[in-house]
């Protein structure tokens, strides 16, 4: 599945489990399977052990080599044997009509791990929390995610991070001061229209980040970003060395700074903190807000 920090957490709990059973663990190898030769697996499934332990291969992203899958179908139908246990590791999405799956799947055990929805997300968060021992509100909880999406990779480590400087809660303020939000390629589409002063390309732009899953909130963060560095990149006159920013973000945003002057992105800021100070307090839902931001800009 293409979640990997899952399943690559489920990989590595098998390892450990093998280790653990068995006395020395020189019997586990690891194989790429986009580039492995099926006589050099064979070869290695026919190996005596030195120490007469059960052998463990992983095998990484077979379903990506056809010749690979057949001539292990061919093989497997054939063989009985307990001597070893193969793990198939793969990053990608599969077809449930494979044929190989179908046998891992008949023969063995599947596990997939798909990207995590939004609830799923939060889920997950409090128990990466639980297990450091910190706490936060449900709604900081969403503000995470809405920064940082579904890769859970980045999550873990934003986690630590914020953990290590809340010490035992997470804020709001530790997110705003820690955490980046991502920034899609297709957000610069909407400053550029906001920028130059189409409001209904704009508009139409947000609904379609809208229709497409992306909620609100997160659009709303996005653009507050994109705005915050707009300013950044204008109070500092070209001087981008010392930003710690993505060279794409930089290269964008100084395209889109020469369509504003200072004073200009200073209010249009100040409108995005007024916005979402009135999201924040209830006042106004962020579909509204950000109705009402692009019509005021």
């Amino acid at each position: 599945g293409l979640d990997t920090f899952r399943s690559r957490q489920k990989l590595n709990e098998i390892i450990q489990h093998y280790k653990e059973s068995q006395k020395t663990g020189l019997d586990l190898k690891f194989f790429d399977g986009e580039n492995l030769e099926f006589e050099t697996l064979k070869s290695n499934l026919g190996a005596v052990s030195m120490f007469g332990e059960k052998k463990l291969f992983i095998l990484r992203n077979v379903f990506a080599n056809q010749g690979l899958k057949e001539q292990f179908l061919e093989s497997f139908k054939k063989r009985k044997s307990d001597a070893e246990t193969i793990v198939f590791y793969e990053e990608k999405a599969i077809l449930a009509a494979d044929k190989l799956l179908q046998f891992i799947k008949k023969n063995g055990q599947v596990q997939n791990f798909k990207i995590l929805n939004r609830y799923q997300l939060k889920g997950w968060l409090n128990k990466e929390l639980s297990k450091r021992k910190i706490k936060a509100e449900q709604f900081v909880l969403e503000k995470l995610v809405n920064y940082v999406g579904s890769d859970l990779w980045r999550l873990s480590n934003e986690v630590d991070k914020l953990a290590s400087y809340g010490k035992e809660r997470i804020t709001v303020a530790g997110i705003d001061i820690l955490v980046k939000p991502n920034i899609e390629p297709e957000i610069f589409k909407t400053i550029d229209a906001i920028a130059s002063k189409d409001k209904k390309q704009a508009i139409e732009l947000i609904y379609r980040h809208l229709e497409k899953g992306e909620t609100a909130v997160r659009l709303f963060s996005m653009i507050n970003y994109q705005f915050r560095n707009l300013l950044v990149l204008k109070s500092e006159n070209g001087r981008t060395n010392h930003l710690d920013m993505h060279p794409y973000v930089i290269q964008k945003t100084s395209f889109q700074a020469r369509k504003f002057s200072l004073e200009e992105l200073k209010k249009i800021y100040q409108k995005i903190f007024e916005a979402d100070l009135n999201i924040k307090t209830g006042r106004l839902s962020a579909e509204t807000a950000l109705d009402l931001l692009v019509a005021e800009i």
